[in-house]
């Protein structure tokens, strides 16, 4: 079973691939450019790890299992 911190890790470490992705030359222009594409709406680093903290917070209201952490460990 995935843990929400691990979610939260697979979220951020595709941002990063995908940004690595937009910059490699050696990849061809459709490549980076959908890289790029996808990046534009992508959530960032914080933001993931905001929504781990918001979901955390509900949880603890209401008993159940957040989808996202708020760490990445």
């Amino acid at each position: 079973m995935t843990m929400p911190h691990e979610r939260s890790r697979a979220i951020v470490q595709t941002q990063e691939f995908l940004e690595q992705l937009s910059r490699d030359a050696s990849q061809s222009e459709d490549v980076r450019k959908s890289a790029i594409y996808l990046l534009r709406h992508y959530p960032s680093k914080g933001e993931v790890l905001m929504q781990g903290r918001i979901q955390e917070g509900l949880a603890a209201m209401y008993g159940y299992q957040p989808f996202l952490g708020s760490k990445l460990e």
